[in-house]
């Protein structure tokens, strides 16, 4: 056992309850998971966070318990939101103690090597890990993005154009579910011309299921509010928090920048909305609309 400082000792023992917390979280993935080849890959790094475990404990000669919390957490997330999204949100948070390495290397030698291997191996190990889901997130975006372009420019004409928050709802729910089986098709003939490794009908109702599930959050403030200003308000927060939401889920899973994307899909969706809020009004006040 190494003699370390207090404050090297209390750091060290930080890293090691991390290592341990971890090893539980693969383990209970692995054991999860019906994917045998998943299945492999999450015992392997589950193998090396234990080992990394032990190399910690060598200089601590301490037991430390997991944090069940994050055990918990990090299962949950994983089994709701897909293994990739929580394997590299906690991975995420894992770059943050890659700092601390170096300053425990001229105490702890292993330190360097921990590093380097939670660094590289673990994430290729990471990427390997095949999802369903993800083979499909194109179809995904694409049923997302169109109805949050499109829902949300309707919806802001016909609130100022009708001014009636139930008949706003029925036609945007109408709107809604027929342009949604018709990105659906599209996709489902786009796919099957493209002849790859994806199902044309699983990439259809992907499509199809993340455009008609925006729809529904869009339109749900017209069919419970009377007041059509407050609802076009809300139905405008509902868009940006489903874009925020989303565009963080990409960021973590794609690797990339949250800040543009999520700004880009923004301006795009909030811009239609309203442009399409001033073509309301303009058919209103010169067709002389009045409901």
């Amino acid at each position: 056992m190494s003699d370390l400082p207090s404050e090297v000792k209390r750091k060290v023992l930080e890293m090691q309850k991390g290592e341990i917390t971890e090893h539980f979280i693969y383990e209970a993935l692995s054991r999860a998971t019906k994917d045998s080849g998943n299945k492999e890959i999450l015992r392997r790094i589950a193998s090396e966070e234990r080992r990394h475990y032990d190399l910690w404990k060598r200089h601590t000669n301490e037991d430390i318990k997991p944090d069940r919390w994050l055990v918990w957490r990090y299962c949950f997330i994983s089994r709701t939101l897909g293994l990739t999204f929580g394997l590299k949100l906690m991975e995420r948070g894992e770059q943050k103690a890659e700092a601390a390495y170096d300053a425990l290397a001229q105490y702890v030698p292993e330190a360097r090597e921990i590093a380097r291997e939670e660094d590289n191996h673990e994430k290729q190990l990471i990427s390997l890990i095949d999802e369903e889901r993800l083979q499909y997130i194109g179809a995904i975006v694409l049923g997302l993005n169109d109805a949050l372009v499109e829902l949300t420019g309707a919806l802001s004409g016909f609130t100022l154009a009708l001014q009636n928050t139930r008949l706003i709802a029925v036609v945007g729910l109408i709107t809604g579910i027929a342009a949604s089986m018709s990105m659906a098709g599209s996709e489902y003939l786009a796919t099957k011309s493209e002849e790859d490794a994806r199902s044309p009908l699983k990439s259809a109702v992907y499509t199809g299921f993340a455009y008609i599930l925006t729809v529904m959050l869009l339109i749900f403030p017209y069919f419970i509010f009377s007041n059509v200003f407050f609802s076009f308000g809300l139905m405008i927060f509902i868009a940006i928090s489903v874009i925020f939401h989303f565009t963080f889920y990409m960021s973590v899973v794609k690797e990339i920048s949250f800040k543009h994307r999520f700004l880009e899909m923004a301006a795009v969706s909030l811009g239609i909305a309203a442009l399409s809020f001033v073509i309301g009004f303009l058919i209103r006040t010169f067709l002389g609309v009045d409901i």
